[in-house]
């Protein structure tokens, strides 16, 4: 794994123990914390160690940082004990709603959704 980061990026700072953060489960490769906005009950961020932009750029540069990353949030998901009614919700782009360009997953559950409305 090869460490890629960002001295001005935020997750890559939660990452790195420098910006304190709910962490709820890690692996080598991924960190999952609590979103301090949330939009569900349970709403925790998947992201990658390895800094890329989003989570094409993540596909592109690692296909096995980027499958850690759907794996810790599965695992998350099941922790969290919403693993049989949950979203998983990616934003690429200011346009979607992305506000840190480190590549993440949102993991969302503890609530009803509706085909219309996404969180």
């Amino acid at each position: 794994m090869t460490p890629q980061t960002d001295s001005d990026c935020l997750f890559c700072k939660i990452v790195a123990g420098e910006v304190p953060s709910d962490r709820v489960a890690e692996t080598e490769r991924s960190i999952a914390f609590r979103d301090i906005s949330p939009a569900a009950p349970v709403h925790v961020l998947v992201v990658p160690r390895r800094h890329e932009p989003t989570v094409g750029a993540l596909a592109a540069a690692s296909g096995d940082d980027l499958t850690d990353v759907f794996r810790l949030a599965a695992r998350v998901a099941e922790q969290e004990g919403v693993a049989e009614a949950h979203r998983l919700v990616v934003n690429t782009g200011r346009g979607a709603g992305q506000t840190v360009f480190h590549a993440h997953v949102h993991v969302l559950g503890g609530t009803t959704f509706t085909e219309g409305r996404m969180v």
